[in-house]
């Protein structure tokens, strides 16, 4: 990580100190008033795109959870139930399904004699958590199928039900395993949470295309904000991997 930033921060400066008139880094300046100020409004929105990432990820474990397991059902009718779902939104892409949200179910609400407006937080959230649901509930289906068959019947032995037999012996082994691939959901929602952009809310790419439009520096500008996604995504990375090692998921 150490190389990365010295290897950018040296092309920032020499692309800056260069005398062609394409480059503009002054407006992202630390040095400079006006380039602080810059820096500090891009920063700003980190603090809603995280909210929103740790609060749509949370809703889309939950969630994901209760769609997987329709799916792992003996019968027929829930296994459809889940094929439905998970078909049905994962083949929606994220935008039309956040207009769809911002403004379709306002209107919804309101022919059901509902007063229930969305702001853009909640409109992001909502989109996020059901946009990676489905693909969690996958997750979820792959992990708990992992486990063998020989756990639950032995759980079964002695005494135990199935919400028991889940809880106690089967989703502790699974969330071990499907730990990585929820961890690279969590930094999908991350960014994909740039979308919520579109709809006013105040996030971080939301900040840099307001900044763009004051200072029509596009290239420096947005450069800044891939750094800012870069710093989110080794920051998560890392504290899954430690994670990984204090529940064992990384031993081999």
């Amino acid at each position: 990580m150490t190389r990365i930033f010295l290897s950018l921060s040296v092309l920032l400066v020499l692309t800056g100190c260069s005398s062609s008139q394409t480059w503009g880094w002054y407006v992202v300046n630390p040095m400079t008033a006006s380039g602080w100020v810059n820096i500090k409004f891009l920063i700003s929105g980190m603090g809603d795109t995280i909210l929103i990432s740790l609060i749509a990820a949370t809703i889309s474990i939950l969630l994901g959870l209760l769609v997987a397991l329709p799916g792992l059902s003996d019968k027929r009718g829930w296994r459809i139930v889940n094929r439905v779902y998970v078909e049905l939104v994962r083949s929606i892409p994220l935008l039309p399904m956040l207009f769809w949200v911002f403004y379709g179910l306002p209107l919804i609400f309101r022919s059901m004699g509902l007063d229930i407006p969305i702001d853009p937080f909640w409109g992001a959230i909502i989109t996020l958590a059901l946009s990676d649901s489905a693909f969690t509930a996958e997750i979820y289906r792959a992990g708990i199928q992992s486990i063998a068959k020989g756990q639950a019947e032995a759980a079964q032995t002695v005494g135990l039900n199935y919400a028991q037999t889940m809880r106690y012996v089967i989703l502790p082994q699974a969330i071990r395993r499907i730990l990585p691939p929820l961890a690279n959901q969590f930094i999908y929602i991350v960014k994909m949470s740039a979308f919520a952009s579109v709809i006013g809310m105040q996030e971080l790419t939301r900040r840099a295309n307001e900044l763009v439009v004051t200072e029509y520096r596009p290239l420096e500008i947005y450069t800044l904000l891939i750094l800012e996604y870069l710093v989110l995504v080794l920051i998560i990375s890392a504290g899954v991997r430690w994670l990984e090692r204090r529940m064992g998921s990384d031993e081999r």
